[in-house]
């Protein structure tokens, strides 16, 4: 694998891992939103990842490790679709006239984990595409 392979493999982790840590931020911001614009409470957003083949020069230098390598992409931005939390609450302006509130169904310690697991994961593509760096930068050396 060369040098613009392992970085653009890193690159894709670091889109995609950048892509769930707003959704999971946008999460985090609406945990309490009753009223959406589409009607009812926020409803929770997932990123959905999916490894492509990387199609280095349009496969023009195609051989059999270019065939086993992957990036990954962002294919979909879900809605959750589990229904929402009914809390009691008879003073709240979006009470139901049994006086329950439709509340988004956030979980603030999985989407803590999940923001956590995120940004470790991010810190790995980073770590990666330092080391591809340090290697050519090494490879530079050794040739001068």
């Amino acid at each position: 694998m060369d040098f613009l392979t392992s970085m653009q493999i890193g690159a894709s982790g670091l889109t995609a891992q950048r892509m769930r840590m707003d959704a999971i931020a946008s999460n985090l911001a609406n945990i309490e939103t009753t009223r959406t614009p589409e009607g009812g409470p926020y409803k929770r957003k997932d990123v959905v990842f999916t490894a492509l083949p990387l199609d280095p020069f349009s496969g023009t230098l195609s051989d059999a490790l270019a065939d086993q390598v992957r990036q990954v992409a962002v294919t979909a931005v879900v809605e959750d679709q589990s229904p929402p939390i009914l809390v009691y609450n008879p003073n709240h302006p979006d009470a139901n006239p049994e006086g329950y509130v439709a509340m988004p169904n956030i979980n603030l310690m999985e989407e803590m984990v999940n923001l956590i697991n995120a940004t470790r994961s991010f810190e790995a593509n980073v770590q990666s595409m330092n080391a591809a760096k340090a290697m050519a930068l090494r490879a530079i050396d050794l040739g001068r």
